[in-house]
């Protein structure tokens, strides 16, 4: 299959990297990564210990393939899609954190588009090499739920390349459960500048699951079937999993680089805005980073 990874970063560069072991695969990212992975090709190691020569390119404008798997961050996702539209795809699919991108890529492509979920961890550690810290799930579906055909086809392509897939037909629900865990897990790891494995216990874990259980809350409302329990169930695992790794928002706080919190914290709180539901804490999350973010505005990449 031929495949475009839209967003080479950690994750991106992870999955491409694991792709590109079975698939035609095309790397859209920056320099100097970009520049070092067309040369020299893609270094996975970590958990992982292989090397692969995937095309790469800067330029996401004009191309085309079987499937476009987009793994920017969701500030990102406008621009991912009005270069994609410039292209041609059979299917796209979002393994982004946040909500409201598969909308977003749907709006401008004349394709399906896929919901999903990453549970792998990875860290870019420089110019064309990325370590899996942790491996984990792709799980994939329509974005609306129910099955389709170019689901199967997806799913197939991820399982050849030896990546760990489900393909659901409850994306809207597993897409509400992992914004819990995410909720949970970003804005308090960055905040306290902890290890995810920090939400474990004492204070961290209070503030993460308070946030979760409202993000529970908030799909209910919005008609998903999540119990608070089931969200707390999720946050446990997912830290205890990846109980030695950063999270992406800490990562991104310790960088200076733009967070991801206004797609994740800041979209339970502006839904429970709308649906009526109280959501203190991710709201206070989504403010304490945005004065974070503020204050570093002049010294941001």
């Amino acid at each position: 299959m031929e495949i475009v990874v839209f967003g080479a970063g950690s994750l991106g560069s992870l999955v491409g990297g694991l792709l590109a072991r079975e698939h035609a695969v095309t790397l859209v990212g920056r320099d100097p990564h970009v520049a070092t992975v067309r040369e020299s090709g893609l270094r996975v190691e970590g958990t992982y210990d292989f090397s692969v020569s995937p095309a790469a390119t800067t330029d996401g404008t004009g191309l085309g393939a079987d499937l476009a798997v987009v793994t920017v961050k969701a500030f990102d996702t406008e621009a991912a899609a009005e270069a994609l539209a410039t292209g041609a795809f059979d299917a796209a699919l979002s393994l982004q954190n946040g909500m409201g991108n598969e909308a977003i890529l749907a709006d401008r492509l004349e394709c399906p588009v896929l919901a999903g979920t990453a549970t792998y961890g990875a860290r870019l550690t420089g110019p064309g090499v990325v370590a899996c810290t942790g491996e984990g799930e792709v799980v994939l579906g329509p974005r609306g739920g129910g099955t389709a055909e170019v689901a199967d086809e997806a799913g197939r392509a991820f399982r050849a390349a030896g990546i760990e897939t489900t393909v659901a037909d409850d994306m809207p629900r597993r897409r509400w459960r992992k914004l819990a865990v995410n909720a949970g897990i970003n804005a308090t790891t960055a905040l306290a500048r902890t290890q995810n494995g920090g939400v474990r216990s004492g204070p961290a874990r209070a503030v993460a699951t308070d946030a979760a259980r409202e993000t529970a809350r908030v799909a209910r409302a919005a008609g998903i079937e999540l119990s608070d329990a089931d969200a707390v169930r999720a946050l446990d695992a997912v830290a205890a999993d990846t109980a030695e790794n950063a999270s992406s928002t800490l990562q991104d706080v310790l960088a200076g680089r733009h967070t991801e919190v206004e797609a994740i914290n800041g979209h339970v709180a502006a839904h429970a805005d709308e649906l009526g539901v109280a959501a203190p804490v991710n709201r206070t999350l989504a403010n304490l980073l945005g004065a974070w973010a503020d204050a570093n505005a002049e010294s941001r990449p």
